[in-house]
């Protein structure tokens, strides 16, 4: 078995830490029945009314999403921003590989919710916003389902 060295611990502290602000997030996530714990994901359509998918740039997300996005978390790993539009507020997450987003969301996976997911992108916001926000940006709504 190959031993993983300092930098592979260093980046799964990082998401481990990173995604402990997800606590914050899981207000926005709306009030889902906790009697259906499933360890999968639930998925909704991905097709959004437009037909495109947004690229992993939390600038160009946010745009589509109708806001500006304030950035607050510069990683190795992932790059997160806050956008606030008129309807709702945005966290975006983008991720420079797969593998990231799908290490973020197992770790958040623990704390339940709804999110918008696309190719090395998530969007946390109020689940009443999420098929909005899929409209304009694309992506698939992932409901997550906490573990207590």
């Amino acid at each position: 078995m190959p031993r993983r060295g300092r930098n592979h611990r260093t980046t799964v502290l990082r998401l481990g830490t990173l995604v402990g602000s997800l606590a914050l997030v899981t207000g926005c996530g709306g009030g889902e029945d906790d009697t259906a714990k499933s360890p999968r994901p639930s998925r909704s359509s991905a097709a959004p009314a437009a037909g495109i998918v947004a690229p992993a740039k939390i600038e160009v997300i946010a745009g589509l999403a109708g806001c500006k996005a304030e950035i607050r978390i510069e990683a190795d790993e992932l790059r997160e921003g806050l956008c606030h539009s008129g309807q709702a507020d945005y966290r975006v997450t983008t991720f420079p590989a797969e593998k990231y987003k799908e290490a973020w969301l197992d770790a958040a996976s623990v704390y339940g919710g709804k999110y918008l997911v696309g190719p090395r992108w998530v969007v946390s916001a109020k689940a009443e916003h999420l098929e909005q926000a899929r409209n304009k940006i694309g992506g698939t709504i992932r409901q997550l389902q906490g573990t207590s």
